[in-house]
């Protein structure tokens, strides 16, 4: 999976097209990831002392990698991950501008 924990992702496709967001978690085993603020979900929570009220809380979903592209952070732009491999160490690159991801 090229998308890791703490990228810039955009949304390209289902209700939250266009939006972008930063990975909280991945899933490389389920090929998802959890993104700040998309794919937000409602969760009823009971309270849990005497005299607490229960909550409503949002919490994010999994979305799948192939719904999301990584945002450069030099062109700012939706762009596919390759890789460039220099002095034994593999890297990730912006396949638009050539930037280090």
């Amino acid at each position: 999976m090229k998308i890791k924990k703490g990228d810039n992702i955009l949304v390209i496709a289902g209700k939250d097209r266009g939006r972008k967001g930063k990975v909280i978690r991945a899933l490389p085993q389920d090929a998802k990831i959890v993104v700040e603020g998309i794919h937000m979900q409602k969760k009823h929570v009971r309270a849990k002392k005497a005299g607490e009220k229960g909550q409503i809380i949002e919490m994010p979903l999994p979305v799948n990698v192939s719904s999301v592209k990584i945002v450069c952070g030099k062109c700012q732009k939706a762009t596919r991950v390759g890789y460039r491999a220099s002095d034994g160490k593999k890297s990730r690159i912006c396949k638009k501008c050539g930037a280090e991801l």
